[in-house]
């Protein structure tokens, strides 16, 4: 096989101790050439890459690299790698002991931002004959990956659970509704026998059990509801006009308990594509969730604001607040930390969300309150979602 053709390059260094001054000062411009050239191939690459030496110490860190590690040029100078991530020395160690070619290894950063990397060491040889290895290290930023990862398992586990208790919840729903009917021939005859402290306390016993009825029933309806979501019929809805009529439905409820409402969202919201009835049970189940967070005197704030992309609504309330182990399991079907409550009403909004290309936000601090904001793509800046 005939052998690999000399670069031109190769050629000319060959036969550098016979090039005068001028053809010199040309090869030192043409050489600063190609290394700006292989400078801005590596400041374009996404993946960060790092020349190390034996010991670990950087070399060279192209742009991406000292992004994904939040350090500037001459902070990581001389810098040794395995002491901005720690464990790595014990990777360099057993690349040495295997003699392995290509090693991988995951870790995570908390600074700039919390992120997920991919590390490629490979080792290839120093530049004396039989000098140490030096090792090149691309780093690759697997943040988004592993969350889709992680979201996607999370929803096929959610998926199986809720489809098993579909089915639970289909056979409850027969006996519940004979229950009902036989409570309300009860409660006839009752009305039929003559008043006495005995008809009194089967009353109200019987006044309990219609109640426990209903509210089975309602768990079993919102469960039923969640699992099996319509498509929105999408069409221009003004999002200050769907929310007042949420809120004049609820007034009386609102002052019952003395909680004031504060809205002050902005009539001139740009338009967005929803379903006004699914916007509504979004806006009921968060003031509802509001509401039961806090006592008399309370105060539900809503707040509206929109940039080039997007709508935003915010709901604060100044109730008990949400503690941070909860705050992190919000949306989990079933979580719920108020006494009576199904642990679906946030989920049934998070899933609202996403089918109109929204996002919903909750920061809370115990015994201050908690805010939740509502963000929609606008109607002018829209991206049509496709099925999953």
């Amino acid at each position: 096989m005939a052998g690999k053709k000399p670069h031109s390059l190769d050629r000319v260094l060959g036969r550098i101790g016979t090039l005068d001054s001028v053809n010199l000062a040309n090869l030192v411009q043409r050489l600063a050439r190609e290394r700006g050239l292989f400078e801005d191939i590596f400041h374009a690459l996404q993946e960060g890459i790092l020349v190390l030496e034996a010991d670990g110490t950087v070399e060279y860190a192209n742009g991406s690299a000292l992004r994904l590690l939040g350090l500037g040029e001459s902070e990581i100078a001389g810098q040794i790698l395995w002491r901005l991530v720690p464990g790595l020395r014990l990777t360099v160690e057993t690349l040495r002991a295997e003699a392995t070619e290509v090693l991988t290894r995951e870790f995570e950063l908390s600074y700039p931002e919390p992120r997920s990397i991919r590390l490629y060491l490979v080792p290839f040889p120093g530049e004396e004959p039989g000098g140490e290895r030096r090792y090149a290290a691309i780093l690759t930023d697997i943040t988004l990956d592993k969350r889709t990862t992680e979201r996607r398992i999370e929803d096929e586990r959610t998926s199986s659970i809720l489809l098993l208790a579909a089915g639970v919840a289909h056979e409850l729903g027969n006996p519940l509704n004979s229950l009902t009917i036989h409570l309300q021939l009860l409660e006839r005859k009752l009305k039929k026998l003559k008043a006495g402290a005995a008809a009194k306390e089967f009353s109200e016993s019987l006044a309990v059990c219609q109640d426990e009825v209903r509210r089975l029933d309602g768990i079993i309806s919102h469960f039923l509801e969640a699992i099996r979501p319509r498509a929105p019929d999408l069409a221009e809805t003004d999002l200050a006009e769907v929310l007042a009529e949420v809120l004049r439905f609820q007034a009386n409820e609102f002052a019952d308990r003395g909680v004031t409402v504060e809205s002050a969202a902005s009539a001139s919201l740009p338009p967005i594509l929803a379903d006004r009835n699914q916007l509504k049970q979004v806006f009921f189940n968060l003031t509802k969730n509001a509401l039961e967070a806090m006592q008399a005197g309370g105060v539900l704030r809503i707040r509206s604001r929109a940039d080039d992309d997007s709508v935003y609504l915010l709901f604060g309330d100044t109730g008990s607040g949400i503690r941070q182990e909860d705050l992190l399991r919000i949306f989990e079907p079933y979580h719920t930390t108020k006494p009576g409550g199904h642990g679906l009403g946030l989920m049934i909004v998070q899933r609202i969300m996403r089918e109109h290309g929204g996002h919903v936000g909750i920061e809370s601090k115990e015994g201050v309150g908690t805010l939740v904001t509502l963000q929609f793509p606008r109607k002018d800046r829209r991206v049509r979602m496709l099925p999953s």
